[in-house]
């Protein structure tokens, strides 16, 4: 069984992951874009992820999605999107109910993509309409990550820019591992027996509130 929550210290004495495999940036379209869609194409599970430029205040309009993140078990691709849109045949991977795409939060990712090329989604999975069914509170990508995977994960570039000239080594790394990792849960998760939460478990606040 998982535990129902985890804290900041429990976190923090995990061991640090990120993804192991082949990290590749896409940012036209071309010979290396149709391979990526081939690769993606032959995968049953992939980790999915997006990444829009952060804003800092109100004044500042957000510009849309700018990276969408799709991992295998050895490969994971990152398009970006501000510079090689979202093609009709990368668009039908995620139109896709024989490949799924694990995610958390993944209606608010999948609008944002409709945005830049209309598809009817199918195929996706998100983490946090699941893990309550095997004991599990809470929803951050971290926090589920370290209750299923036992180890930590990197948030540090999680506001950095995302439609700069040029990804860092470690925007792609960070990026890579977001979508990966969810990939590795739900996977995880099928191998394990489903121990749902009771209702008080799931809302302890609200029976706290009742029983007081």
């Amino acid at each position: 069984m998982f535990q129902i929550s985890i804290s900041p210290d429990e976190i923090a004495a995990l061991e640090l992951a990120s993804f192991p495999g082949e990290i590749v940036v896409i940012d036209s379209e071309g010979p290396e874009m149709d391979q990526a869609v081939r690769y993606l194409k032959k995968q049953k599970v992939l980790g999915f992820d997006t990444e829009t430029r952060p804003t800092f205040s109100p004044e500042q309009r957000s510009t849309g999605t700018a990276l969408l993140q799709l991992s295998g078990s050895g490969k994971a691709y990152l398009f970006r999107l501000k510079k090689c849109g979202l093609p009709r045949a990368l668009a039908s991977v995620l139109a896709s109910p024989s490949i799924l795409k694990v995610g958390a939060a993944t209606l608010d990712d999948v609008r944002g993509l409709q945005r830049i090329t209309q598809f009817a989604p199918k195929g996706f999975v998100d983490l946090q309409n699941l893990v309550w069914e095997y004991g599990i509170r809470d929803k951050s990508v971290k926090k589920m990550t370290a209750i299923i995977l036992g180890v930590k994960i990197s948030k540090a570039q999680q506001l950095s820019n995302w439609e700069a000239e040029k990804l860092s080594e470690g925007q792609q790394k960070y990026a890579a591992t977001d979508a990966w990792v969810c990939r590795e849960m739900y996977l995880k998760l099928l191998s394990c027996e489903k121990h749902p939460l009771t209702p008080e478990e799931l809302y302890p606040e609200r029976y706290q509130t009742n029983n007081g």
